[in-house]
C-alpha cells in the first residue's frame, strides 16, 4: 500500500521530483541529462501505475489521490497529499488536474527486436515538437500500430508535455531509436516491410492506391512544416499522399498520421476494444 503522507511545507525536500516542472524536463543529475517521467491527471497517472515504468512518488490533493483507490494498494511508493496552493508553489504553475506522479525511465526494446515482432510501424524524422509527438503516440495507440521508430531530430517522447498530450499512451506504445536514417530503413525491408513516405508532393501515389494494409507497412513521417527530407523520400519504397480538396496542401503531422494509421490497419479489427472501456 502506498504510504500516504500529508505535506504542509512547499519547501519539503521530499517533493524534489515535482519542483519547477516547467524547467525540469532536462536534469543533469539523471542518466543522459533527461528528466524523470512525469504523469499529470488521474487518467494518465493510472496508466503510469499500470506501466513498466518504476513509480517513485505521487503528489496531489486529497480527492485526486483518493480517486486512484485500489491502484495504490500494491504501490510501494509514497503518495504526498497537500493543498492546490502548495502544489502550485512546488510545481511552478497551477495544475487543474490535481495529481502528479513521477517515475524512472523503463528500458526500451532494441530497434531490431521491435521491428521483428511488428507489422505496423511509424518511422519519424525530425519531429521535434513535444505536443505533435504526444499526439502521434496517442494516434498510434488508438489505431493499432505496433510501435514507433524515432529518427534523428525527434524530441524525447517521455518529456512531460509529450506524456500529457499522449494521455499516457506513450507509456504503453513501444518505441526505439533509429539513429541511422535513411540507412536504417534497410532493417525494415529485411523484415518484410514496405516503407511508405508520407508527402504532399504531386508525383506521389494516393494513399488508398498503395494498398499498405495488405502486408507489413512502415509509414515514414517528417516534421511539421518542412516534412521529410529528400533523402528519406528517395529511400522509401513508395511516396504516398492524402488527396485533399483544392486550396489545402498539407495537414498537421499528427492529423495526417492518424489518417494513414487507419489506412494501413483498415482490415485488422482483431484488436478493437469497446470505446467505453
Amino acid at each position: 500500500m502506498a504510504n500516504v503522507i500529508t505535506i504542509d511545507d512547499p519547501a519539503d525536500p521530499r517533493l524534489a521530483d515535482f519542483r519547477d516542472l516547467s524547467t525540469a524536463d532536462r536534469r543533469p543529475d539523471r542518466p543522459g541529462g533527461r528528466g524523470l517521467v512525469i504523469a499529470e491527471g488521474v487518467v494518465v497517472v493510472e496508466r503510469l501505475l499500470s506501466s513498466p515504468f518504476p513509480v517513485r512518488a505521487l503528489l496531489g490533493v486529497a480527492r485526486r489521490i483518493e480517486a486512484l483507490g485500489d491502484q495504490l494498494a500494491s504501490l510501494d511508493a509514497p503518495a504526498y497529499v497537500t493543498t492546490a496552493e502548495i502544489m502550485a508553489e512546488v510545481v511552478g504553475f497551477h495544475l487543474n488536474r490535481g495529481v502528479l506522479a513521477s517515475a524512472d525511465r523503463a528500458v526500451q526494446p532494441p530497434v531490431a527486436d521491435l521491428v521483428a515482432r511488428s507489422r505496423r510501424l511509424a518511422v519519424l524524422e525530425g519531429v521535434g515538437d513535444h505536443e505533435n509527438l504526444g499526439s502521434l503516440f496517442r494516434n498510434a495507440a488508438a489505431l493499432g500500430l505496433d510501435g514507433l521508430l524515432l529518427g534523428p531530430g525527434c524530441s524525447d517522447p517521455l518529456y512531460r508535455r509529450s506524456v500529457r498530450v499522449s494521455m499516457g499512451h506513450v507509456l504503453r506504445v513501444p518505441f526505439a531509436s533509429l539513429d541511422d536514417l535513411p540507412g536504417g530503413l534497410d532493417l525494415l525491408r529485411e523484415n518484410g516491410f514496405k516503407v511508405a513516405a508520407l508527402t504532399p508532393r504531386a508525383d506521389s501515389v494516393p494513399l488508398s492506391a498503395a494498398r499498405l494494409h495488405t502486408g507489413k507497412a512502415a509509414l515514414l513521417l517528417g516534421s511539421e512544416g518542412p516534412g521529410l527530407t529528400e533523402e528519406a523520400i528517395a529511400a522509401a519504397d513508395v511516396a504516398v499522399r492524402i488527396p485533399m480538396y483544392g486550396g489545402v496542401d498539407s495537414l498537421n503531422v499528427a492529423t495526417a498520421a492518424a489518417i494513414a494509421f487507419y489506412a494501413v490497419g483498415i482490415q485488422d479489427t482483431s484488436r478493437e476494444t469497446d470505446p467505453c472501456s
